[in-house]
């Protein structure tokens, strides 16, 4: 048997199967107290009025993140949003209409800041994780795999000074990281730890919304995060990761 010739290998490419590329996006947000999801109602069959993720066909002279940044901005009206690739996923029964590979993101925002911008075409909404209803398709498993990423470069990076404003309450950290962990921490060692490890900068003013007294609110020192990466992490529940 011979080998196929270049013009025989030529013929059975343009000969293969088409099937569709789309984005899709998982939009974490934190509202003070718990970590949120922003989901929309499908506008079309399968599946019409289903809550789904924010997605998109990535178009034909479109790279892979200008299509999640277009789809995102289409929501959210947010650009320069921080966003990462997460994960292909390409069962071939996973869209029953047409073979589609979905490349997903995800995308970390200020719920606070940005709230008002969400566009109403798609009747966006926050969901708190613990109280997510049943999505379309594989829309399920993208978020559980884009969580299990969070909490894995939550500890190596700060990326979840992301959904915090500028100035923030020792708090409001503390409520962030227990949601995203699932778990609750030692405020004691946490803010011990936190505190020596020079990472937040106190600021003069107060929150004076949860008592009399009030919280100091505080900024990030992003220079000295590297150096004080050590002293943060140890006593997170993801230090298993290191081991």
């Amino acid at each position: 048997m011979y080998p196929e010739t270049r013009s025989e290998m030529a013929v059975k490419h343009y000969r293969a199967d088409k099937m569709l590329v789309a984005v899709d996006c998982v939009i974490f947000g934190f509202d003070g107290e718990a970590l949120k999801l922003l989901l929309i109602k499908r506008g079309f069959e399968p599946q019409k009025s289903k809550w789904s993720l924010m997605g998109g066909f990535v178009q034909p002279k479109e790279s892979l993140d200008n299509a999640a940044s277009r789809i995102l901005e289409q929501l959210t009206g947010l650009k320069g949003v921080f966003m990462e690739q997460l994960f292909a996923f390409g069962d071939p029964a996973r869209d029953p209409m047409e073979r589609t590979i979905s490349v997903v993101y995800y995308a970390l925002v200020d719920i606070g800041q940005y709230k008002k911008q969400l566009s109403e075409d798609f009747h966006a909404e926050w969901f708190p994780l613990s109280e997510l209803p049943l999505l379309i398709f594989d829309h399920d498993q993208m978020v559980g795999t884009a969580r299990e990423r969070l909490q894995y470069k939550a500890a190596l990076h700060p990326i979840l000074f992301e959904l915090l404003p500028g100035r923030f309450t020792i708090r409001q950290l503390l409520d962030l990281y227990e949601s995203v962990y699932g778990k609750e921490l030692d405020k004691r060692n946490f803010i011990r730890k936190l505190q020596s490890s020079g990472l937040i900068i106190r600021q003069k003013e107060k929150e004076k919304g949860s008592s009399k007294k009030g919280a100091f609110y505080f900024k990030l020192d992003k220079r000295k995060y590297s150096s004080s990466l050590r002293s943060f992490i140890s006593f997170l529940p993801t230090k298993e990761i290191f081991q």
